[in-house]
């Protein structure tokens, strides 16, 4: 829904919130197109100011997302004694994710002038532990991922610009405890920080602590700055649970540098260091360019000649050459099929997509014809980079390794279409990829990215559960459970971890309640190799039986005869199109792929 996406108008959304949640919820704006279904999650709102209205903004921006939220929500400035003492109320809850909004409204001492260095230090340490405890306890009750607020910088400085050098200053003291907060974020997994210190300069500091709203309705910032906070909280949530975009598809004229390529000719493009709106153009290119560490992958859809356009990209003041690009569609059709067109060759959905194009009348049509896909509203040149950096696209909540080599295993990917392009035996064309592959159990060093798995599958899905890594942590210390992973690699390069596997044993049969793939090893025989060794484990079990379910969404489609290939049989099915399916296991079970040797 356009209205819920940077940048937006926060009277808009603050004064129609029931509107625009009727228009969510009846499948209005891009919602069905981009989520299919909604996902339900429970999420519980810890505060030490009041947060009704931080609830029902955040809950828009969740909606959006595809995130259909339940709340929970602590009285007012209960936070710290719903987080520490027994709460029934909460633990029956079973909250998914916990926000704890508190704010240096919330710091119970700060320095004084006459305190000594080891007097602040007491100080400091004695709001660490604090909230130290508060996170230790909830995550060993919960088992969920945590969202803690930092500290936004005080609205008046006792000493001036010396606030922030002395240790009696409240700015000192806050971006001290704030530095605790990090040191804490990056030794521990599951925990995440709501950045409200930089959200809070970007909105305006004056405006944003401005006490009335305080003093009158107890809310620690202003009202109108809600859905700010509230959109980066929910960036967060959308991340954890798959939900980010994975890539650009750019315009180049006028987009990437000033000026039409193929009217003007490179020479007389405006991009570089000559002039301040080519400085622009280039910045903006590194912005982007920079995007690959995360494995955001970049693509191109222009209303060009081919040549032109891979001249342009060869300006010598370009930041983004043509290697940069994992496709690149430059000719005269229109963009929105270019745009079907990159998806399909990435085998990922348009929606994953993010379009970037000056020309409003080509964002209009893009999304207009792709239900889901975003296009920005990105401005004037000047302004690209801080409507994208805010809109929350691609917010890293966990960064694998596998993320920051996306790019090269898309391009990879490339070279095995062309490979498959010189063969005319498929059979002989995977052979010739040479592919390896290790199966096992579910591992410590595995755990982030079979999360992350489980929440971004979409397409090749059989029952679309989610899963947290604490979750995933926990099926892989059960007994009754049986955990895959699969890793693929062949004579292009290492995939990663690319398929999973989950089911729980009752007596002698094995439900399988999750079962996804990468769309990046499609039509590889991985799903075979997966079910092989599935069996084998099954066999060390004692199990005889294996039971198979697939629930439809609009995106899992591809998968809905996924077990009858497997040799399942299907035993009921409901008006909805879920279905269920047995597969007895026999004495002698013959591999269903030679083509991939597995280790196990």
């Amino acid at each position: 829904m356009k209205e819920l996406e940077y940048p937006f108008d926060p009277q808009y959304i603050l004064s129609k919130k029931k509107k625009i949640k009727r228009m969510l919820l009846e499948g209005s704006g891009r919602l069905k197109g981009q989520n299919g279904s909604l996902t339900d999650k429970r999420i519980a709102i810890l505060g030490g100011s009041t947060t009704s209205d931080i609830r029902l903004v955040m809950e828009l921006f969740l909606l959006n997302y595809g995130i259909r939220p339940f709340f929970y929500e602590s009285e007012y400035n209960q936070w710290y004694q719903d987080a520490m003492f027994d709460n029934p109320e909460l633990a029956e809850f079973k909250p998914d994710i916990i926000y704890i909004h508190t704010t240096n409204r919330n710091i119970t001492a700060y320095p004084q002038m006459a305190d000594s260095a080891e007097d602040v230090d007491r100080l400091l340490a004695g709001e660490t532990e604090k909230f130290r405890g508060v996170w230790e306890h909830l995550a060993q009750t919960y088992h969920c991922p945590i969202i803690q607020d930092n500290f936004e910088m005080p609205f008046y400085r006792l000493l001036g610009n010396k606030d922030a050098s002395d240790i009696h200053g409240k700015v000192n003291f806050l971006t001290r405890l704030n530095l605790r907060f990090y040191e804490y974020a990056q030794a521990h997994e599951n925990f995440y920080i709501c950045d409200i210190n930089y959200i809070s300069a970007d909105y305006g500091l004056k405006e944003w602590s401005d006490p009335f709203y305080y003093h009158m309705y107890k809310y620690a910032l202003n009202v109108n700055a809600i859905p700010y906070l509230t959109f980066n909280v929910a960036n967060i949530i959308k991340s954890l649970f798959g939900k980010n975009r994975k890539g650009f598809v750019l315009d180049l004229d006028n987009t990437l540098w000033g000026g039409v390529v193929g009217d003007d000719g490179v020479d007389n493009l405006v991009l570089g260091p000559e002039e301040s709106e080519g400085q622009v153009y280039s910045e903006f290119q590194r912005y982007l360019k920079e995007h690959k560490q995360l494995g955001v992958i970049l693509n191109v859809d222009s209303k060009n000649d081919y040549e032109n356009a891979i001249s342009g990209l060869n300006h010598p003041d370009s930041e983004l050459v043509p290697d940069d690009f994992i496709v690149i569609k430059a000719n005269w059709e229109p963009k929105d099929r270019n745009f079907a067109e990159i998806a399909s060759e990435l085998n990922l959905l348009p929606e994953s997509l993010v379009f970037v194009d000056d020309n409003p009348a080509e964002r209009h049509i893009v999304e207009s014809q792709l239900p889901g896909v975003c296009a920005p509203e990105i401005g004037s040149v000047h302004q690209y980079i801080q409507t994208i950096d805010r809109s929350g696209f691609f917010e890293v909540t966990t960064l694998s390794k596998d993320d920051m080599k996306r790019n090269e295993m898309y391009r990879e990917n490339a070279e095995r279409a062309q490979l498959q392009a010189s063969f005319s035996d498929y059979g002989e064309y995977l052979k010739s990829l040479g592919m390896k592959a290790v199966i096992r159990a579910f591992e410590p060093i595995y755990m982030a990215r079979i999360a992350q798995l489980t929440n971004k599958s979409n397409q090749f899905n059989l029952t679309t559960r989610r899963y947290t890594q604490a979750k995933i942590e926990a099926a892989a210390a059960d007994g009754n459970y049986i955990t895959l992973y699969g890793k693929l690699e062949d004579r292009f390069g290492d995939n990663g971890v690319v398929s999973v596997v989950i089911g729980h044993v009752v007596g002698d049969v094995c439900h399988i309640d999750l079962w996804i793939m990468s769309c990046r090893v499609l039509k590889r025989d991985m799903e075979f190799a997966m079910m092989d060794v599935l069996v084998k484990k099954c066999r060390e079990r004692g199990v005889k039986e294996l039971r198979g379910y697939y629930y439809p969404t609009a995106k899992n489609g591809m998968v809905k005869g996924f077990y009858s290939l497997q040799g399942f049989e299907k035993i009921r099915e409901d008006d909805g199109g879920n279905t269920e399916w047995r597969f007895v296991i026999p004495d002698t079970y013959e591999d269903k792929t030679d083509m991939i040797t597995v280790e196990y």
